[in-house]
């Protein structure tokens, strides 16, 4: 027998491998099953008695402690979208198509997911970590950058849409976030807040450009429930909306680009 085997026919070197591809088997096994933890059981457009979840099945809810909620809960809120699309086909797994206006309704690119309808915090104070200027103190634009309060907010359509008001920053990252503008629509004055990455600031010409949305759009954008704080699902409401102006603000971005 030779030095390091167990048997006349096994040594340590032989089960340290067959340990590793158990240990690899479990491990995919483990990874699979965790990956399910959303968007399973998949949906069955022939019958909803049939579970499909494949190989490895779902795993067990786990319960989470939510820093903003401060609650365990087993699950994920979904929205209900009955009445907002329908399918494009009769076939199984056709694509869904919006029966109304998909950016209000917040469908497809427009669509957003039920967060807590709580204000994101700073780690140390917990403060509401993104709001206005005018509710952040000892915050402030820097020198070197263009100031676009005052200056004229422009959409797709070459129209002015209302003036920017403020700006919105993020407390932990000292960015800006949003930015504020004072609009009229059809029942008087507004507060839309919309993002900043969608925007371009033009100094020369003192307008901010979202070409994302038409002026109709801009003015129409989701309103926060509270001047001065923003909740997580405000933010992917508002973020979902400007940014599915891409494809769906007017019929000649929903067609083929050739």
């Amino acid at each position: 027998m030779q030095t390091g085997a167990i048997t006349s026919y096994v040594d340590v070197a032989q089960v340290a491998l067959y340990a590793f591809w158990l240990f690899f088997a479990g491990l995919i096994w483990y990874l699979r099953q965790e990956d399910k933890r959303e968007g399973y059981p998949l949906e069955n457009d022939r019958s909803d008695r049939v579970l499909v979840q494949g190989l490895p099945p779902i795993p067990r809810p786990k319960s989470l402690k939510l820093a903003h909620e401060g609650s365990i809960i087993p699950h994920r809120e979904e929205r209900n979208l009955d009445g907002l699309l329908i399918p494009a086909a009769s076939w199984p797994g056709a694509p869904m198509q919006p029966l109304g206006d998909p950016m209000q309704d917040g469908v497809g690119p427009a669509s957003y997911a039920l967060r807590a309808d709580v204000p994101d915090v700073t780690f140390d104070e917990q403060l509401p970590k993104i709001v206005p200027l005018r509710a952040a103190g000892g915050y402030y634009l820097a020198a070197q950058d263009p100031d676009p309060r005052g200056y004229q907010v422009v959409t797709a359509d070459g129209r002015i849409a209302g003036t920017v008001v403020d700006c919105w920053v993020d407390r932990s990252e000292t960015v800006v976030r949003y930015l504020e503008a004072e609009a009229e629509g059809a029942s008087g004055m507004r507060r839309i807040v919309f993002p900043m990455a969608l925007s371009r600031i033009d100094p020369g010409r003192r307008i901010v450009k979202v070409a994302s949305v038409l002026s109709y759009q801009f003015v129409g954008a989701p309103m926060l429930k509270d001047a001065d704080t923003i909740t997580l699902r405000e933010e992917d409401r508002i973020c979902g909306y400007f940014a599915g102006g891409h494809l769906y603000a007017t019929p000649q971005r929903l067609g083929p680009l050739v």
